[in-house]
């Protein structure tokens, strides 16, 4: 089966945004993913709601919607009133996180649960059964264009493990440093879904980037 792309807006031209939202749309992409970042719980400040409810309008594509927020749940009603499929917040930003996962269901998104580069992945076994995706960093958050760590594909590997020990259904997508190469290592690895930045968006033809990730 070809991997689940989302494009990482994050990493596109903001002063063309509506451009770059129309190539995804015409695309082999599966899913539009877009980080809201809070300057507390990650060094950097991306985008807010007033400016996300025009990409959603735009976007003929799911949202993928990664909140790397302290106090996600606070902003359920707001990534529900977007249309998102699917919300995910940090595992390390959720005191309660069966509740999250709780309330994202109730509120009618998929839940995802995402782990940061030093969280490892026992860290899940108990909310493994309970959420639609994990997403496992690639880089510390906060910022595109860092290098890959190494020892990601590690922990896709050890997820996969986890996921069929258990029965779950969970997928798993990884943000943070994919490209041809390491898409390619953590496909095989057992991933299901790959967020690109850079990968596409710094490519001489995004579509073509997109087509290339897609192929797999």
């Amino acid at each position: 089966m070809k991997p689940i792309i989302s494009p990482s807006i994050l990493s596109a031209n903001f002063a063309y945004l509506a451009n770059d939202i129309e190539m995804i749309n015409g695309s082999e992409a599966d899913w539009v993913h877009v980080d809201i970042m809070d300057g507390v719980f990650v060094p950097n400040i991306s985008f807010g709601f007033p400016v996300l409810k025009y990409v959603a309008k735009l976007a003929e594509k799911p949202l993928d919607v990664h909140l790397m927020i302290v106090q996600p749940e606070k902003f359920i009603p707001e990534v529900k009133a977007l249309g998102a499929r699917i919300m995910n917040v940090h595992y390390e930003a959720c005191p309660h996180l069966h509740r999250v996962v709780q309330q994202i269901r109730e509120a009618g998104m998929l839940p995802a649960v995402t782990i940061n580069p030093a969280t490892p992945v026992s860290m899940l076994r108990d909310i493994i059964n309970d959420v639609y995706m994990v997403l496992i960093m690639g880089v510390n958050p906060g910022f595109g264009g860092q290098k890959f760590i190494e020892h990601t594909v590690d922990k896709v590997r050890e997820l996969r493990e986890l996921i069929t020990v258990t029965g779950s259904e969970a997928l798993i997508e990884v943000d943070g440093g994919v490209n041809l190469d390491t898409g390619s290592r953590l496909v095989d690895a057992g991933a299901d879904a790959l967020v690109a930045g850079n990968a596409v968006f710094s490519a001489p033809d995004p579509t073509e980037a997109i087509r290339a990730l897609k192929n797999l």
